[in-house]
């Protein structure tokens, strides 16, 4: 009995001539790629977040109104890197120390790399680099720039598990991710 043949190469939905552009704004573009619709970020660059523990052992989150949610969301600090003109090529380690200073008013003494990985790779290309920033400085007044309004929280590391259990349904899942790497990198 013969088999069936496989279908034409242009019906699979792995089989596209690469993703098109259907939308642009400033950081973001929608794209489709065959039958997958996605965001992609004009600027290639990994996002950064940032794991900021002080010296007396708290840990820095902010909280911030996101309308995609429709009501605020606790995160770790984070931003995009070179998204700003002239600084398309800005270290990633430099953007978490912009935007830590931004969004918390702190800054540190001592960075390190934690890991890459992407934030949701169903729905779009950017990836994010997180580091651990220890040595901390209250240097500012954070809270973000002028069309952010941050609200900080110093979270005991002891308390931490309680404290995002209480939140847990307005939690960015980065923050399990930055903390479960951090912790295991040797913070307590």
């Amino acid at each position: 009995m013969p088999r069936p043949e496989p279908a034409a190469a242009d019906a699979s939905p792995q089989a596209t001539s690469g993703p098109q552009i259907v939308w642009q704004g400033r950081h973001l573009h929608m794209a489709r790629d065959g039958r997958w619709e996605f965001a992609t970020r004009p600027v290639k660059r990994p996002a950064v977040g940032i794991v900021a523990v002080t010296d007396q052992g708290a840990l820095l989150l902010v909280e911030q109104h996101r309308p995609p949610v429709g009501g605020t969301v606790v995160e770790l600090p984070a931003g995009l890197a070179g998204d700003l003109p002239g600084a398309e090529q800005e270290p990633l380690v430099e953007a978490a120390r912009r935007e830590l200073q931004e969004e918390t008013g702190y800054e540190a003494q001592r960075w390190t790399e934690l890991g890459m990985g992407y934030s949701s790779p169903g729905l779009t290309d950017e990836s994010i680099m997180l580091f651990l920033a220890e040595g901390l400085r209250k240097t500012g007044p954070g809270g973000g720039d002028g069309d952010e309004s941050i609200v900080v929280h110093e979270v005991p590391l002891p308390q931490l598990d309680g404290w995002l259990a209480d939140r847990a349904a307005r939690i960015d899942f980065k923050v399990y991710a930055g903390v479960y790497l951090a912790r295991r990198g040797g913070l307590q």
